[in-house]
């Protein structure tokens, strides 16, 4: 293609779905791995969960709906939709929330708020709580994750609940 004023084709969506599963293949396969970020709570990351809670404690499922619909802090519905029927404004470029607790372990939640590009790198979803090796982040999340460890665990908490 040099020179010819082309420019390289983007993988499309569907070669991207084909790869990823070998991606999550390749990094499950490496069994246990800990997270060593500097100003994080270290967590290890077994199979393809994360099942030990960030705080040592569950978090609170009311305050995990309150930050899934925040549109300042946790940002869910610009992507997702879900069982909220008071939010006129949701998402479809993600899948619905509804049914994430029956669809994944809470470990499995844990990981995919963590870090969702774990099962698919090619995700637009961003990892709430992983700071190193990311591009184009707002000067404000430099260094720091968009959620705090006490956060994820309230989300993955009202995630947990969303069982039909």
């Amino acid at each position: 293609m040099a020179g010819s004023g082309r420019l390289p084709r983007k993988p499309s969506a569907k070669l991207a779905r084909r790869r990823a599963p070998a991606f999550l293949l390749a990094s499950l396969a490496v069994g246990a791995v800990s997270a060593a970020q500097p100003g994080l709570v270290q967590y290890e990351i077994i199979g393809d969960s994360i099942p030990a809670p960030l705080t040592g404690k569950p978090g609170d499922a009311a305050r995990g709906r309150a930050i899934v619909v925040s549109r300042q802090v946790g940002m869910c519905l610009l992507c997702h939709s879900g069982p909220f029927p008071e939010e006129r404004l949701q998402g479809t470029l993600a899948p619905s929330l509804a049914g994430a607790g029956s669809r994944n372990s809470i470990g499995q939640l844990r990981l995919r708020i963590v870090d969702a590009s774990r099962f698919n790198p090619a995700t637009i979803m961003p990892p709430y709580y992983r700071t190193e090796g990311l591009t184009r982040v707002a000067p404000a999340y430099i260094n720091k994750p968009i959620l705090t460890a006490d956060q994820v665990e309230d989300v993955v908490a009202f995630l947990a609940t969303l069982t039909e």
